[in-house]
């Protein structure tokens, strides 16, 4: 029997649509999972089962954990849920995924978030699949979430094909050293002329930006990252192109977190378009992942 025909995918009402978009790409059924919310808040949750009350031996849970903290007790109560319920093999699909970033202790008493959510959902699958996840120190993703199968996509090479149709000889900018990895990846794709930014720390809280050695008089710019989450440093660095004569700069970004304001400073920044891939639901969405993630799900389901 092939995968489609041994497994399903499962998904919360409020990502519906991507679960749909994927489950279509990869040949699974897609269930959803009955939610209620008691008046203290607690949870109940009521999985998908056939007739005899059983679910299928391969089974994947489609949840993009922007806004996490809720959504790790979900992933706790479906997974245990469903392993009694006859799932051997139990895959995540987190397009976005959530506590990647401190994974070291800064001070004295810190969690080391990355570890301890990491340990965390290795507990309770046995694959996960993930976009553009914030490694900083790590080379893979299964160090920091132990699982036999651990899977990672990038936004950076569709990004990339984006931007060839839209600004077809744009200079790629990267607003910092972390960005490096997806400029260059992104660059190699089409071509594109590239660079990073440095940050530069003036004490405890002052961040500037510093340019790098480039041109940037009348050609079109394209700042480009992983996530834009305050949009600050991303906001720094367009000033100071459009200051060094950029004729525009437009943002692409693999995870549009956007908290509070951040999409309006980075157009009061004078950026002009925002285009992000799918992995949140954002209005500046222009790159679906479906196909890359339903791909990479094919592969995990038929080596289980």
């Amino acid at each position: 029997m092939t995968p489609s025909e041994t497994a399903c995918l499962l998904y919360f009402d409020d990502e519906a649509a991507p679960a749909v978009r994927l489950a279509q790409a990869a040949g699974l059924a897609a269930q959803a999972i009955e939610r209620h919310r008691f008046p203290d808040g607690e949870l109940k949750l009521r999985l998908p089962v056939d007739a005899a009350g059983r679910l299928p031996r391969h089974a994947v849970l489609l949840r993009s954990l922007h806004q996490p903290n809720e959504k790790l007790v979900e992933l706790l109560l479906v997974a245990r849920t469903a392993r009694q319920l006859g799932v051997q093999h139990l895959t995540l699909v987190a397009p976005y995924l959530a506590y990647m970033r401190q994974d070291i202790a800064f001070h004295p008493g810190e969690a080391v978030s990355q570890q301890v959510v990491g340990g965390f959902l290795a507990g309770l699958f046995d694959a996960v699949i993930t976009v553009d996840p914030h490694l900083h120190r790590i080379d893979r993703l299964g160090q920091a979430i132990p699982v036999p199968q651990a899977v990672v996509l990038s936004g950076a090479e569709p990004l990339a094909d984006l931007i060839a149709e839209q600004r077809p000889n744009a200079l790629l900018v990267g607003p910092d050293g972390e960005s490096a990895q997806w400029i260059a990846q992104a660059a190699a794709r089409h071509g594109f002329d590239h660079a990073v930014c440095t940050k530069v720390r003036h004490g405890d809280h002052e961040v500037a930006i510093e340019l790098p050695t480039l041109n940037a008089q009348g050609r079109a710019v394209v700042l480009l990252d992983d996530m834009a989450s305050t949009g600050r440093t991303l906001a720094m660095a367009a000033r100071l192109l459009l200051q060094a004569g950029a004729a525009s700069v437009d943002v692409a970004v693999t995870h549009a977190l956007f908290a509070g304001d951040a999409l309006q400073a980075l157009h009061d920044a004078g950026v002009g378009a925002v285009w992000s891939t799918d992995c949140i639901p954002h209005p500046s969405n222009a790159v679906a992942m479906a196909g890359s993630l339903a791909a990479a799900l094919q592969t995990v389901l038929s080596s289980s």
